[in-house]
């Protein structure tokens, strides 16, 4: 814990001897940027970049109705994963409306492992908690148990190979493997839990290892020619890919379904989870709104909060905007009426600005020759 409260990833020293600017987020400590936003995005387009996502928070959920428990909890139909798969899904109140986005992990019967956003650590676990006590199931937050390293771009594979025991080609997109990787020259090693998964757009590894293993594995893959990133480019990266984050496109008054993640929610299945009802009354009646990509056609950078109209009527409002360094040009994201059309005022600096509406996502990454999507 530093001076500030914050709390520190086991890579914060890491951080610091590098040179990155550090930040407040969701409470941490965390490295916004090292040579800049636009350079380490760059890196993760072409080559290969690392991240330090140690503050997500991981919970485990283990008993004879571990599978019940998480069914009840999440979108997707976990009964679906294979052992040693992964889905994307969301948690979601009564309302229908969005607790968090997540990663479910199966790895057995009576195993899973969801991991959640830093931010909403604490209350989803509160969430779990409550909301499956009468099942047996033993619910235990292991988010300080693990450091977690984000390896991305269309290098990561080459780059990570030497160092692993795992046949990282094999490894298809949400699927996950367990291996040691041997580092510092080969007088340690390190033993992780390997997904083929990532917040990027690209394609990647995230990599579950002990808090004291993970400065070891960073430096190695630094020196193997990983670029340090943080988390501007991840922010810049995420919305290029279309990917929501939790607080701008999802929260607590905006469904899955609006937020057009309809593909994690399996509205048919049973027994149902938490808020299923409202998003099938929802899927019936139609959406209160919906997300839309969007380009600026004139001149300025959309926002988080600017204001979208349509003619003198406010329609919606931006959840995320940005300069895309692969474009070249502003984009951003909105929840808006069902009804608008191609085109909107964004409101800049007090300023109307004309936005025209694109297909998500802005950014979509060329696949090796038969990779699955």
């Amino acid at each position: 814990m530093s001076a500030k409260g914050l709390r520190r990833t086991p890579l914060y020293e890491e951080h610091k001897e590098a040179g990155a600017r550090l930040v407040d987020f969701a409470g941490w400590e965390m490295p916004v940027q090292y040579a800049g936003i636009k350079a380490e995005h760059e890196a993760v387009r072409t080559h290969a970049g690392l991240f330090d996502v140690s503050h997500m928070g991981e919970i485990s959920f283990r008993g004879d109705d571990a599978e019940l428990a998480v069914q009840r909890l999440v979108t997707r139909d976990v009964s679906r994963l294979e052992p040693m798969q992964a889905g994307y899904c969301a948690v979601c109140y009564e309302n229908g409306g969005t607790v968090d986005d997540v990663i479910v992990y199966s790895r057995a019967e009576d195993d899973y492992l969801i991991v959640v956003n830093a931010a909403n650590r604490e209350k989803d676990f509160a969430h779990f908690k409550e909301n499956v006590s009468d099942l047996d199931v033993e619910v235990t937050d292991e988010s300080d148990a693990w450091a977690l390293l984000a390896l991305q771009g269309p290098a990561a594979e080459d780059l990570l190979q030497p160092f692993g025991g795992v046949e990282f080609a094999d490894l298809k997109p949400f699927r996950w493997a367990e291996g040691e990787f041997v580092v510092e020259g080969g007088t340690r090693g390190v033993w992780a839990t390997i997904s083929r998964t990532g917040y990027t757009g690209e394609d990647g590894f995230e990599l579950y290892v002990k808090p004291d293993d993970a400065p070891a594995l960073w430096r190695s893959l630094v020196e193997a020619g990983a670029v340090p990133a943080g988390l501007g480019a991840r922010d810049t990266l995420r919305l290029e890919a279309g990917m929501c984050l939790y607080g701008n496109e999802l929260d607590a008054e905006t469904t899955p379904l609006e937020a057009g993640i309809g593909f994690a929610v399996h509205l048919d299945k049973e027994p149902q989870f938490i808020g299923q009802g409202a998003l099938l009354l929802e899927d019936a009646e139609g959406l209160r709104k919906k997300l839309v990509g969007f380009e600026v056609e004139g001149r300025g950078i959309a926002r988080h909060g600017h204001t979208v109209t349509d003619g003198a009527q406010i329609v919606g409002q931006v959840t995320s905007g940005t300069h895309s360094p692969t474009l070249n040009r502003a984009i951003g994201l909105a929840l808006v009426d069902p009804e608008v059309k191609d085109r909107f005022t964004v409101v800049i600096r007090d300023k109307p600005v004309l936005a025209k509406t694109v297909s998500l996502p802005f950014y979509k990454r060329d696949r090796k020759q038969g990779e699955s999507e």
